[in-house]
């Protein structure tokens, strides 16, 4: 990987002095800071949460049981997941006409995500008027431009009354199995709570954000003190609520891992109302200014119809490098490419190379990298916390983060930044932690440790699924995944796959989400207006499709080698097959998206096969 960093083979397009930095030194930062955090564990550093872990994720949330006898009756379609995938794929399949459509959910109610996240401090990082779904459908507009947790808990549950997805669905329920009956060419789904239900369709929302996880430190079963993860926040211990206030803590030491998407929001919280916080970190975050502010009413007033998906191309277009003649999101996701605009003219790009477009994009990444570095400087008045805190990667290694109360934090007398250096806690002893050869006695450690991601699909799923002649798709897809445009896989007749998988990912990830369900829905009305009942992808379709990602996967290849290991880069090992971005569409959203727009143009089903079922009985 050295070899992408060497210098002399680098003519960069604008001199030390015209920048006011060196940029050949500047990117052999970045890869001592990679280098220092390359390890070779991969995704196996971390710990599965069962056993004697599986209370880090039960449900703290739900008031009771919800009580009702099992099912074995049928359904048109079963929407497994009732987060943001899952609401959309139902709420597109009723749109089209379909009466029976039944939601099965683990947790207790809808939202998926923002159900089980309610940490103090959680809110969406993406523009809430582009990152809640169907608000042009619902009549809603958020009432921040980032707006919190309970605010989107709330409106997922508006959305399932308003689509009556309350009414068949089965909450506080897991699939166990997912099983292809070829008698009667309809899906048998199980249940731990003893359902057999038969579906003509079925879409899979598990969502990639599904299994929290927790790092593989030694001696960590031998902690006695107060354990949670969170994204199964406990507020009897802290006490106070999503707004912070955690009365619980003020006599207590916490330590909280992690100092990613998640701690960037509780962080503050934690700060304010703990006797003392030590927060271990790895590799610091991008955290730049948030800037958050209330809907202006007027504004929301004049909206006109269509404004919400004008809005999410826009984006799409800007973070995917594209040219827009307005930014109408406006924030530090688009800035990146504001900056590049002002290096590279617009009419000029054509007569580039994509080596000197890669060179120019390199700069405006230095340049953004380099605001928010001097943004650690002009807040935190510790120096050694302050360089601590500085990200040395390009913007988009690891997730960018946007916060106003993370940084202060640091100057509070009672919280203290435990930097590893890239190496983590060394181990966890029965009263605290030790790392950096340090021993920190504590009386709580949240764990802000992220989800499984980068395992295979039916691991994450947490079922199997079986096809046609008994054939499992983890069998069919033990060399990494087969289908077409991420959606349908041959031998798994009318079932779906939504989010990530050969899909073209978008940091607005519930834009992805809407467009799949878009095309869910038109293959099953496709489907039934033609009179058949069974829609499979052909052999053929699946491997033209795969040829495509072949040819696209090598894109982002050295970008992610270059990166600082996390969940984007497969903890250092891009190559990896089932990495959490080495099965994405390596084109981009805007041309993936493209791609699903013009097939369902053309009106034909292209590359399925339908047939008629042999049996409804």
């Amino acid at each position: 990987m050295a070899s992408s960093f060497e210098q002399s083979k680098t003519s960069w397009p604008f001199t030390s002095e015209e920048l006011g930095f060196d940029p050949g030194k500047l990117r052999e930062k970045y890869r001592e800071e990679r280098d220092l955090r390359i390890r070779g564990d991969g995704n196996s550093q971390y710990k599965d949460t069962k056993g004697e872990f599986s209370y880090f994720v039960e449900d703290p949330y739900a008031e009771s049981v919800i009580e009702r006898e099992k099912l074995c009756d049928e359904v048109e379609a079963v929407v497994i997941g009732g987060g943001f995938g899952g609401m959309l794929a139902a709420a597109r399949l009723k749109e089209t006409g379909l009466k029976k459509v039944r939601v099965i959910e683990k947790g207790a109610d809808f939202g998926g995500t923002w159900y089980w996240n309610r940490y103090p401090g959680a809110m969406c990082d993406i523009e809430s008027y582009i990152y809640l779904p169907l608000l042009e459908e619902m009549g809603y507009v958020p009432k921040e431009k980032y707006t919190h947790a309970p605010e989107i808990l709330d409106y997922s549950r508006q959305v399932a009354e308003h689509f009556g997805l309350y009414e068949d669905a089965c909450l506080q329920t897991q699939v166990t199995e997912l099983v292809w009956d070829d008698d009667i060419d309809r899906w048998i789904v199980s249940t731990d709570r003893g359902d057999r239900i038969k579906a003509q369709f079925v879409a899979m929302s598990n969502g990639p954000l599904n299994r929290p996880k927790l790092p593989g430190i030694e001696g960590i079963e031998s902690y006695r003190g107060h354990t949670f993860h969170t994204s199964r926040w406990d507020y009897e211990y802290t006490g106070g609520d999503s707004n912070g206030k955690l009365s619980g803590l003020r006599d207590k030491r916490v330590a909280i891992i992690g100092t990613g998407a998640t701690a960037i929001q509780c962080v503050p919280h934690l700060g304010e109302s703990a006797k003392e916080l030590f927060v271990f970190q790895r590799t610091p975050s991008s955290v730049d200014v948030r800037a958050n502010r209330d809907t202006d009413p007027e504004w929301a007033d004049n909206l006109e119809e269509g404004w919400q998906q004008r809005r999410m191309d826009n984006f799409n277009v800007l973070v995917s490098g594209g040219y827009q003649e307005e930014d109408l999101v406006g924030d530090g996701w688009t800035e990146i490419y504001r900056k590049l605009a002002k290096i590279i003219p617009v009419n000029g790009s054509e007569k580039m190379s994509k080596e000197q477009i890669a060179l120019h994009t390199e700069i405006a990444d230095f340049q953004k990298m380099n605001d928010v570095r001097a943004r650690v400087d002009s807040i935190v008045e510790d120096a050694e916390t302050a360089e601590a805190l500085k990200p040395y990667y390009r913007q988009f290694c690891k997730r960018p983060c946007y916060h106003d109360e993370y940084l202060p934090t640091y100057n509070r007398p009672n919280v203290t930044l435990v930097d590893t250096k890239g190496k983590g806690v060394e181990r966890i002893i029965e009263n605290g932690l030790v790392a950096n050869g340090k021993t920190y006695e504590v009386d709580c450690i949240i764990f802000a440790t992220g989800f499984e991601v980068g395992t295979g699909y039916t691991r994450n799923a947490g079922f199997e699924v079986t096809g046609s002649d008994g054939r499992s798709l983890e069998e069919k897809w033990l060399n990494g995944p087969v289908t077409l445009h991420g959606i349908q896989s041959s031998g798994f007749p009318n079932c779906f796959f939504m989010g990530m998988i050969q899909s073209g990912l978008s940091p607005n990830f519930p834009h992805l989400l809407d467009e799949q369900s878009k095309h869910i829905a038109h293959t099953v009305r496709g489907t039934l207006d033609r009179g058949a009942t069974v829609a499979e992808v052909t052999e053929e379709a699946e491997m033209e499709w795969c040829e495509t990602m072949r040819k696209k996967a090598r894109l982002g290849m050295r970008f992610f080698n270059e990166c600082t290991p996390g969940y984007y880069n497969n903890e250092g090992r891009p190559d990896a097959e089932n990495g959490f971005l080495s099965n994405v569409y390596g084109g981009g959203p805007v041309e993936f998206f493209q791609i699903l727009r013009d097939w369902r143009a053309d009106g034909t089903l292209a590359g399925i096969n339908l047939k008629k079922s042999q049996s409804t009985d």
